[in-house]
């Protein structure tokens, strides 16, 4: 995964870091805030399931830049976890069904949160993410939102976005479904994203199926 950036974000109050128990380095400016976030991932039953297995674990750092009245750093710690599935496609078996659970510290200061993350919509996740879907197909244009489902997730009742797209899999073009969740949980910000060949309607169930499973903190 590669998420990296300084974003300056406006608190609209001062004063608010000495409320901060035990940043005082953070609240003096002579150091980073640094919070981690707790890796999301699906149930090793859910993949033997599915058939999906594990592509990529990464634990990166976002660098962020608050304004709380003065400026002060942020380092984040973000937990990507990316799973692939070989499907056929052209009649071939290539690695073409994808699902990612990251998770992303949703640090606040007085009910404000700072993550940027926070701020997004459902496409605007998308854009961002989409990247940790990778294979033997090319990237996915022409994404246009769907539907909205909803279905149970980490003890609760969440939205689902569904959104299709084009790709191209050896110079044909495959239309591509997704599905997108974005949540609070536990003190960190969920993103889960699937991604599979439209016309595979069992993919579709099976990154329901993933979406389901989850468990946060792993």
């Amino acid at each position: 995964m590669t998420y990296s950036r300084r974003t300056v974000l406006a608190a609209g109050a001062t004063g608010v870091l000495a409320l901060t128990a035990g940043c005082l380095d953070f609240t003096l400016g002579n150091g980073p805030l640094e919070l981690e976030s707790e890796r999301v991932a699906p149930t090793t039953t859910a993949l033997e399931e599915t058939g999906y297995e594990e592509h990529e674990v990464t634990q990166e750092t976002i660098e962020e830049t608050v304004d709380v009245g003065v400026e002060r750093d942020v380092h984040a710690s973000v937990w990507s976890s990316v799973y692939s599935k070989r499907v056929e496609q052209l009649g071939q078996e290539r690695d073409g069904a994808f699902f990612a659970a990251v998770s992303i510290p949703d640090f606040s200061i007085l009910g404000r949160s700072f993550n940027p993350i926070t701020e997004m919509s459902n496409e605007e996740l998308l854009n961002e993410f989409v990247d940790q879907l990778d294979g033997d197909q090319s990237g996915i244009d022409n994404i246009a939102h769907q539907e909205t489902i909803s279905f149970e997730i980490l003890g609760d009742e969440r939205e689902v976005e569904v959104f299709e797209g084009e790709s191209e899999v050896a110079g044909e073009p495959v239309d591509v479904e997704i599905k997108l969740a974005s949540f609070s949980h536990e003190d960190d910000l969920i993103v889960l994203l699937g991604s599979y060949p439209a016309p595979l309607a069992e993919e579709s169930a099976n990154v329901e199926v993933l979406m389901e499973s989850v468990e946060h903190p792993v």
